[in-house]
């Protein structure tokens, strides 16, 4: 088996889920399970200045092996998602891939099936890691974390591969939106950086969703049903009525490409108290800006209809598009356009229907644009990964360096 393959199945043990809505780094303590466990192998490989801060940062350095261009960077999250269980993860290897149904569960009968998931036809004949259909993977982001660290041990055990000071880091909290809160980009001390937490093989991206999350609070008034007329004051009706104002075509299930949306992400409560959560999302800060406005309207159109305070609206802007921070530093896309290139994989620019670290590290000074692991199917019990894509994505780390070299 592989370097890389060993390290992500070794990772993928570690239950890294982390909690929406906590106010700390990390959100759960069990990421430092793995935090240490990296640090711990980079001291062994050979890596400098490794850390773990009280905010479960993972920080190293690799040494130059030559004169540098820049320090170049390389980071990845090691939490999962917490709408799916992290927790006692069972991989399995299915070896050169048929293009068939492979069964996931037999009691539970669990199928991952191209008819489902088409994207299966690109790893006909290739070695894959699944689940065993009870919970996710953790390629996102545990594969990243599996590669970055094969190419710092590649590196350190090749003293000959001309490089210039390299940095890698290890976030928490990526999948709740905290995952730079606490980010040392002082202390990490690169000029550049990629974050690899992309998908598909090829894929990379420099562009991505500006984002606000909204909580409306409904406040209702409960009244006897048989007596109600004129009295009641139904919140969850209220509720009703405040998404039926939202564009309907203007939602995850109708939109691709550069469409942004509104998506009621959670929703809750009764005749008195209600709540709805939307995530809101749009690549173009005008349209996105926009969106904003219109829900913000709509909750003002409805108290002025149930009277004052019957809808609270709490708006928070959760960050932005990475290009126009990106774009004065193209050479960062140019040359991993040409380190793909350069090992036989072709590039796929595409912009991100979501968000990374790199979003918001490029804000904080740092420009940061996306590359892929290998992964498919993030985020859920179907996801999957071939073992030589992740091999790919190791060269393609190792050639980026090579290529920040002077």
């Amino acid at each position: 088996m592989s370097t890389v393959a060993e390290k992500f199945l070794r990772y993928v043990a570690f239950d890294t889920q982390s909690v929406p809505d906590m106010p700390c780094n990390p959100s759960s303590e069990k990421q430092f399970d793995l935090a240490n466990q990296l640090a711990e192998e980079l001291r062994q490989m050979g890596a400098e200045n490794v850390r773990v801060d009280k905010f479960c940062y993972v920080y190293a350095s690799i040494p130059a092996t030559a004169p540098g261009k820049a320090v170049l960077g390389f980071i990845a999250h090691m939490d999962t998602v917490p709408g799916v269980s992290g927790a006692h993860v069972t991989p399995r290897i299915v070896r050169h891939y048929d293009g068939g149904d492979i069964l996931l569960h037999e009691e539970k009968g669990i199928v991952l099936s191209p008819a489902d998931f088409d994207s299966l036809q690109r790893y006909v004949g290739q070695d894959l890691i699944v689940t065993d259909g009870t919970t996710l993977l953790g390629a996102d982001d545990k594969a990243g974390v599996a590669e970055i660290m094969t190419m710092a041990e590649t590196l350190l055990t090749h003293p000959e591969i001309p490089h210039g000071e390299l940095r890698i880091a290890f976030t928490p909290d990526e999948e709740v939106g905290c995952g730079v809160n606490n980010f040392d980009v002082t202390g990490f001390g690169a000029d550049y950086a990629y974050t690899v937490d992309g998908g598909y093989l090829g894929e990379m991206e420099y562009e991505n969703f500006n984002a606000a999350s909204a909580r409306v609070r409904l406040h209702g008034r409960s009244t006897h049903t048989g007596s109600a007329k004129g009295k009641m004051k139904n919140a969850l009706l209220i509720a009703m009525e405040l998404h039926q104002m939202l564009p309907m075509f203007e939602n995850p299930i109708c939109t691709s490409g550069y469409e942004g949306f509104f998506h009621l992400d959670g929703m809750s409560g009764d005749v008195e108290q209600a709540q709805m959560d939307y995530i809101i999302r749009d690549h173009d800060r005008e349209k996105f800006n926009q969106k904003k406005e219109r829900i913000t309207a709509i909750c003002d159109y409805l108290n002025g209809k149930y009277g004052a305070g019957t809808v609270e609206l709490e708006l928070k802007d959760s960050y932005y598009n990475m290009k126009e921070q990106v774009l004065p530093h193209f050479h960062l896309i140019d040359n991993a356009k040409a380190a793909m290139e350069s090992i036989g994989v072709t590039p796929v620019i595409t912009p991100i229907r979501g968000g990374t670290d790199g979003c918001r590290l490029s804000y904080m000074g740092l420009p940061c644009p996306n590359l892929c692991t290998g992964g498919e199917n993030f985020h859920g019990r179907y996801e999957y990964i071939s073992i030589q894509a992740m091999e790919k994505v190791v060269e393609l780390l190792v050639e980026l360096a090579k290529r920040y070299a002077g």
